[in-house]
C-alpha cells in the first residue's frame, strides 16, 4: 500500500521562514489537491518532496524509506514523480522519443523491447498514438500537457504530482485530462493536484490541503475545507474583503 509521510517541514531561504512544520500523509491511491495562495509555500513543498531541493528540517517517508535527502532521479526510482507547470519537453524529439528519456532515471531496469512496450501502453492510454512521431515542438499547449504526462507514466510511480495540468489547456481538452487524473488513480496511483482553477479542485479531489504563509491550515475534505473559516479569510476570501 501506498504510504507517503510529511512529518514537521520546514524549510528556510536566509530569513524568510517558507514552509514552517508542515505535516501531513497520504494513504493509498488518495487524489488529494494543495491549494494556496501565492507566496503560501507549495511550489517549496513540491520540490521537497522531489529531491529538487533539500529541507531545512523534517523529514519525508516514501513506503518506508526516507526520500528527502536523495537527488531527484533516486527519487523517481523509489516512486514519486511530478509534472511542472511549464512544459518541459525535448522539443526537436518526437513524441515516442520523448517518451524514452524517463528511462535514463530507471537505470537498466527498462530498456530495450520492455521500454517499447511501455511507451507504446502510454500512448494507447492517453490516446496519443497518432502523435507518436510528430515533433515535440509541434503540439499544442495541451498535447504538451499530455506528453509531459506520458513522461511521468514512463516511471510508473506510486505518487504523482501534478502542478497547474490545467495552465494553458483549452477547456475541452481539461475534461480530458480530468478523465485521465481520475484513471491514473483507478490504476492504484496516488495523485496530488496542485492548480489555481477551483472548480478542477474541486471537482476532482476527494482531500484539499491548504497552504498559508508556510502553515499547513487545513487538511480534510473539499466540502468541510470550502466552509473553514480560516481557509475562507485566507484563500477564499470574506464579503468584507470584497467589498474593499
Amino acid at each position: 500500500m501506498i504510504h507517503l509521510k510529511v512529518s514537521n517541514l520546514h524549510k528556510r531561504f536566509g530569513g524568510n521562514h517558507v514552509l514552517k512544520g508542515v505535516n501531513f500523509e497520504i494513504n493509498g491511491p488518495e487524489l488529494i489537491g494543495v491549494l494556496g495562495p501565492n507566496g503560501a509555500g507549495k511550489t517549496t513543498m513540491t520540490n521537497i518532496l522531489d529531491g529538487a531541493i533539500k529541507p531545512s528540517s523534517g523529514t519525508v517517508y516514501l513506503n518506508d524509506q526516507r526520500i528527502d535527502q536523495m537527488h531527484p532521479f533516486e527519487v523517481a526510482r523509489a516512486g514519486l514523480g511530478r509534472t511542472f507547470q511549464v512544459t518541459r519537453s525535448f522539443r526537436r524529439m518526437t513524441v515516442l522519443e520523448n517518451l524514452y528519456v524517463p528511462s535514463l532515471a530507471m537505470g537498466h531496469m527498462a530498456q530495450g523491447r520492455a521500454l517499447t512496450a511501455k511507451a507504446d501502453e502510454v500512448l494507447e492510454f492517453l490516446t496519443i498514438d497518432h502523435l507518436r512521431n510528430e515533433y515535440a515542438q509541434a503540439l499544442s499547449g495541451g498535447q504538451q500537457k499530455l506528453l509531459e504526462l506520458g513522461r511521468l507514466l514512463m516511471l510508473d510511480p506510486d505518487v504523482i504530482i501534478l502542478d497547474e495540468p490545467f495552465a494553458g489547456v483549452h477547456p475541452k481538452l481539461m475534461e480530458v485530462i480530468y478523465a485521465y487524473i481520475r484513471r491514473m488513480q483507478a490504476a492504484g496511483k496516488a495523485i496530488v493536484l496542485i492548480s489555481h482553477q477551483m472548480d478542477a479542485i474541486f471537482a476532482l479531489s476527494e482531500r484539499l490541503l491548504v497552504l498559508n504563509f508556510g502553515d499547513l491550515i487545513a487538511d480534510g475534505k473539499p466540502d468541510d475545507v470550502k466552509n473553514d473559516p480560516e481557509v475562507i479569510k485566507a484563500y477564499l476570501g470574506t464579503d468584507d474583503e470584497d467589498a474593499a
